[in-house]
């Protein structure tokens, strides 16, 4: 059966579909549901993403939901290549559905991570010279400074830059490519605007992990 369909078709959109709902499973609040530790939303930072399972659930739940977030986002972007037959406009769609499914989970009331583990499943997917680089600099800056907020800022503020040089070297990507990716990065950024407000402060806490559950 061919699964191609013109650009635009329903079945190409149900795919972008797809991808919000793979993107909108909350594995942080799930996993710390299965291993007893409550409600992640009402513990510590209130987030759903690995950062804050980590620093209160032990670092191997907290990897755990790195590991299954960032896999959701290249699920998305794997399942629409391998249906579309590599349409790079529909899987750069799917990816950015999926992080915005993971930012505003249907399953939550619309109030989930900040969509960085998705995202780095989803560069992986469509750039992973981009993605590695993005993730050179994410360490650096954690590494010097030990703020995973400011961390994970730079590198989203980074990544349309980088996926411009290193997705097709001395070639502009295509321009759903260039939009979606700089869509991904703001809407990123915008989730950190309380990191970034306590940043500017100074009350930004550095990054501990709870090891008393790891």
């Amino acid at each position: 059966m061919n699964l191609q369909m013109a650009a635009g078709s329903p079945f190409l959109w149900g795919l972008v579909l797809l991808g919000y709902f793979l993107g909108s499973i909350p594995f942080g609040y799930l996993l710390v549901r299965a291993t007893g530790g409550g409600d992640i939303r009402f513990i510590g930072s209130g987030n759903i993403g690995a950062t804050n399972v980590a620093r209160t659930s032990g670092w191997s739940v907290g990897v755990a939901t790195l590991v299954l977030d960032a896999a959701k986002g290249f699920l998305a972007v794997w399942l629409t290549e391998h249906f579309s037959r590599g349409n790079i406009r529909f899987m750069m769609y799917a990816g950015l559905a999926a992080i915005l499914g993971h930012v505003f989970p249907v399953w939550l009331r619309f109030t989930g991570g900040k969509g960085v583990a998705t995202a780095l499943g989803v560069f992986l997917a469509i750039s992973w010279p981009a993605l590695a680089a993005a993730v050179l600099l994410f360490l650096l800056v954690a590494l010097f400074w030990r703020y995973v907020s400011l961390a994970s800022i730079s590198a989203a503020a980074a990544l349309p830059l980088l996926v411009y040089l290193l997705y097709a070297p001395g070639h502009a990507p295509p321009t759903a490519v260039s939009v979606s990716t700089l869509l991904a990065a703001i809407v990123v950024i915008v989730k950190h605007r309380d990191n970034i407000e306590r940043l500017l402060a100074g009350t930004e806490p550095r990054f501990e992990m709870n090891r008393r559950k790891s």
